[in-house]
């Protein structure tokens, strides 16, 4: 089976000159958790998600709507052609650990986008095979996978960048109740 059999061929996009605001908005309108961002000429300049969205509004501390989506969006795109096989679609899903990717034609233009709802729908019917309820299995654990605290830079006394180091943000601790001593103890 092809990725263009799968594929979802109306994907609203956005442009990297909009702002944040305008793609929480597609997410909003159109039940989806991630935008392709296009550049003028509609090619794939890259893809916003709506973590990205969340952290971009979090770290930066600006309303939706004053940050662009250029410098939220993730510019490194993976995507894959109409005329791929569904095996290659799950190979960069799972290589690359996300669940859509945007399909783009020979010119680097959107023409659609296929997630990996897509594919487990599809799986369900009568005429998937074992394999792919395999396939499918794989990439889902691949996507799930933990990964490593992000290296936190900081900054010296001075002024000076020190080197990147591990997260030492400590892991939440269960709430304790005290318990009232019970009337024996009094």
């Amino acid at each position: 089976m092809k990725v263009t059999d799968l594929m979802t061929r109306e994907v609203r996009a956005c442009t990297i000159h909009e702002s944040l605001n305008a793609a929480a908005r597609i997410m909003w309108d159109h039940d989806c958790g991630c935008v392709p961002v296009v550049d003028g000429h509609g090619r794939l300049a890259g893809i916003v998600t709506d973590r990205d969205i969340c952290m971009a509004a979090y770290t930066q501390g600006l309303p939706l709507e004053a940050i662009p989506v250029e410098r939220a969006m993730s510019p490194r795109v993976i995507s894959c052609a109409r005329g791929d096989d569904l095996e290659t679609a799950h190979r960069l899903m799972r290589t690359h650990e996300i669940h859509r990717i945007p399909v783009a034609d020979s010119r680097g233009r959107l023409v659609g986008i296929l997630s990996l709802s897509d594919v487990v729908n599809h799986s369900r019917g009568d005429s998937a095979a074992p394999s792919e309820a395999v396939e499918i299995a794989a990439t889902i654990s691949a996507i799930r996978r933990r990964r490593k605290a992000a290296a936190v830079a900081s900054v010296s006394p001075n002024g000076d960048a020190a080197p990147a180091r591990e997260s030492t943000k400590a892991p939440k601790k269960a709430a304790v109740r005290k318990r009232k001593p019970s009337a024996d103890l009094r």
